[in-house]
Parts: structure tokens; sequence; C-alpha cells
């Protein structure tokens, strides 16, 4: 299979895309960059997954829409601060126009520009803040590093650092790009998307293969990854490909390039998210093997990194392995626990706590340092067959329970 590069830049790497971000003000009182556009010059096929809360934001209603019709798109403009969520007829109504306005400033129909919005639930967008933002943001558009490290800013909102990647690889020997942005930091424990996330890529694909793929690759990195067990009723993945590397119809190796590329991309942007959790100081995965099947693998390890339990242990060092097995106790998987192994793995070692379900003889010292590590891995053996999962997720801090005491204010 070709090889997957990783390149510098985000989503302005791929042919076509330029992108800004800037402050528009949303917010009283804030200084940060609070809204993003990425702009395709030649038009591309669209693939979104989206939250399964029933609780659905206006964008996200919008975005469904277009990426159900089939459309193509040619722009994307997202917010900060307010969610547009529980706005009711309203809220549908500030989507239409954001589209409308976009649209006539870049040449394009309303349905070709897709939106995405985040921040509190139930507040109005204040309007003539977004349209004095889309009108700002249109003459500053640009297919720079510099441009798509701006948006990846200012799409943030509790996150403490902004989170992009680039790819390059080859699809019948022509050469195409991959871009990606996304923020999350809280209210993460996606259903089919995680708060927002852009893909961006040259290649050319159908959109049946387009949808199909991102589904069944967001299945394997976004929806495996968990913060604090809510479910956000704006979670968005959009990946748009504008078909500029001028590759031919896809093979079936061409296909699974691309499917390997898009993990990687959405495997890197998960990893980011799960560290960023809100007050998190450590990313901890999670890697369950020789499971009977796919669907109790996974289970197994989502479980053990969405224990808060567990998660309070990572962040005090603490290797209490009982709490691992309690929650794969009740996760609802079957397995074996009198077959169980767990070993914990980091930078700073590896150590192996638990055999055939009972501790094994390790030093608590040797383990807290394991712990120490910015990354904590913990692997668990169930003995039961040939498949494996694993799962991102973080500690759970002090931190956590202050910012999310006065997010509002």
């Amino acid at each position: 299979m070709t090889s997957i590069k990783i390149i510098d830049g985000g989503v302005t790497a791929p042919q076509g895309y330029s992108a800004w971000g800037l402050r528009a003000g949303i917010k009283p009182g804030k200084t940060n960059r609070d809204m993003a556009m990425i702009r395709t010059g030649q038009k591309a096929a669209v693939a979104g997954v989206f939250t399964k809360n029933l609780v659905k934001a206006a964008p996200v209603k919008w975005d469904k829409g277009i990426v159900n019709a089939g459309k193509k798109a040619g722009a994307v403009v997202v917010n900060t601060g307010f969610a547009n969520a529980c706005t009711g007829e309203q809220g549908d109504r500030d989507c239409r126009a954001s589209a409308e306005l976009t649209a006539s400033l870049l040449g394009l129909d309303a349905d070709e520009v897709l939106l995405g919005s985040t921040g509190v639930i139930g507040g109005r967008l204040p309007m003539d803040k977004i349209e004095a933002g889309i009108r700002a943001l249109v003459p500053e558009l640009k297919d720079t590093p510099e441009a798509a490290a701006l948006a990846a800013e200012a799409i943030m909102t509790t996150d403490t650092r902004p989170k992009q990647y680039a790819l390059e690889f080859d699809l019948g020997g022509k050469t195409c790009r991959m871009g990606g942005m996304c923020k999350g930091s809280g209210m993460i424990h996606p259903n089919l998307g995680t708060m927002l996330c852009y893909i961006t890529t040259d290649a050319a694909v159908d959109k049946a293969t387009l949808q199909e793929t991102l589904a069944a690759v967001a299945d394997d990195t976004f929806n495996m990854i968990s913060v604090d067990g809510d479910t956000s009723t704006n979670d968005t993945v959009l990946l748009l490909a504008n078909g500029m590397a001028g590759n031919g119809p896809l093979t079936d190796q061409d296909a699974a390039v691309f499917r390997a590329a898009l993990f990687e991309m959405l495997k890197y942007l998960s990893m980011r998210i799960a560290e960023d959790g809100e007050g998190a100081t450590k990313l901890f995965e999670a890697t369950v093997c020789h499971a009977a099947d796919r669907s109790s693998a996974r289970t197994l390890a989502k479980s053990v990194i969405t224990s808060s339990l567990t998660k309070a242990a990572i962040y005090g060092r603490d290797a209490n392995w009982g709490r691992i097995l309690c929650a794969m106790g009740y996760s609802g998987a079957n397995f074996d626990p009198d077959k169980v192994d767990i070993i914990f793995e980091s930078a700073n070692g590896r150590m192996t706590i638990v055999e055939n379900g009972v501790a094994a003889d390790y030093s608590e010292e040797t383990a807290k340092l394991i712990l120490s590590a910015d990354k904590v891995t913990a692997l668990i053996d169930v003995h039961d067959g040939q498949a494996s999962a694993t799962a991102w997720g973080c500690d759970l801090t002090h931190e956590y329970v202050s910012i999310n005491a006065d997010y509002r204010s």
C-alpha cells in the first residue's frame, strides 16, 4: 500500500482550499478568535456524520439536509460562543440567513454553505456579530498554513490548544493531500461525530464512497473517545473532497489507501481531543485484545476509559486495577474475569499488574512512575478470541469541575 506522509499544515494543505479565523465579538468580554471560514474554489463532494443526541442544534439539521441531499459544498462557516441549539424556528432562520449571506459574497447557493456552531446551549446567535464576521472573513481567505492555523484556533472553546493535521498520499499515480482541524475538550462522548471536525481533501472520491468511508472510520476513531460521557447537541464531522488532485475513479487499492489516510487523520485528531479533555493532565488509552468479537472489544475498551473511578485513579497515579476490572464487568460485554491480564505501559516503563484475574507481583512505586507519564496505556488481554479495539480518554481532575461549574460565565 502506498505510504502516507505527514506534512505541515491543516485544512489549506490540499489544493483549492483557503481559510481564515478572526474575532467577531460573539461573546462580550472575551478576546478569543470566534469565527472561521473554509472555502473551496472547486465545489466539493461532502460527507458527514452527526450527533445521535435527539436534541440537535440548528446547524446540525442544516448540514444533515445538505449531506443527505447529495449537494456539493463551496464553503464552511463556524462560530463559537453559542451553539444555536434549542433555539426553535428562529435558530433555523439564523442558519439560513448566515448561509445566504455567505453564498451571496462567494457566488454560491445557500445550500452549498455548511455551518457549525459550538458554545452555550439555548442562546440565540447575535446575528449582527455573525453577519459582520462573515463579511470580514471573506476578503481575508488565504491558502496558507498560517490561515489554516488561525481557522483551527477560531473554533476552540475550552480547548487549551488548536488541533490540526495534514497528510499526503497517492491515488492512481496522482499526489493527493488531506487536511483537518477539530475542536473538542468537554461534552465529549461521541456517537458518529465529535464536537466539530472539518476534513478537506483534493482527492476525487464519489459521494457514496466518501460517506461510507467516513462513517466506518469515525466509528473506529471518534466513537472510541470520551472525556465526560456527555454526547453534545452539536457533534459534527464533515469531509469535503474537491477532486483537484485529478485522480481517476478509485480502484480497490486506491479506496484502501484513502481509507487508511482518513483513519490516520481521524485517529490523530481523536487522540488530541482526548488528551485535551477539560482539566486533563494525561491521555489514557485502553486496548483490549483477544476478545470474542469486535463489539465486545469495543465495549470493554470504552467502558474502561469512561469509568470515573478509573479516570480518577489515573490522575492520582494509583494502580487501582480493581476499578478496571469492575468497569469491564458492568460493561455488558461477556468475558471470563479469571482469564484477564492487565499491563500498564507508558514512556516510563511497562508492568504487568494482573495475571489471570488476580494481582501480579508488582512494585507500587514503579507503577506510580509509569502512571506519571503524559500518556498511559492499559493493555487488557481477555484470552477469548481474536478481536481487538482501542479507546482513548483522559484522567478526571479537580479542574474539570472548576471549568464546568462556571462554564456560562
